[in-house]
């Protein structure tokens, strides 16, 4: 069994795509009760046969997907690609795609 932390609780979460992973998910976001808006990332068992000559096996992966569904896809992506990913977000050049505070506001209401 895996599990899901926001780095303030930790609760039991399988996802059945990604059996026994323990994902995390940003501290902005609640557990108890679970409130399914956020992205999940997870360690990831490392590369066996990546489709990419770029990921050979041994390769130290990351995987990322939704929390609403526990079925939903997991990308796989190696650490190097989501450290480059996250200097991206740090930098500032994903900041169009944040939502709003009203938005975040308003889907907190929506959630209680």
């Amino acid at each position: 069994m895996g599990t899901l932390t926001n780095g303030r609780t930790t609760i039991s979460y399988e996802h059945h795509t990604a059996p026994g992973l323990d994902w995390r998910k940003a501290g902005r976001t609640d557990l108890d009760p679970i409130l399914k808006e956020c992205v999940i990332l997870a360690e990831a068992p490392p590369a066996v046969g990546h489709p990419h000559h770029s990921i050979p096996d041994g390769t130290r992966m990351i995987a990322i997907s939704d929390d609403k569904d526990t079925g939903s896809p997991v990308l796989l992506m190696s650490r190097l690609e989501i450290s480059k990913f996250f200097d991206g977000v740090v930098n500032g050049e994903f900041d169009e795609f944040r939502a709003s505070e009203d938005e975040l506001r308003e889907a907190t209401a929506a959630a209680s």
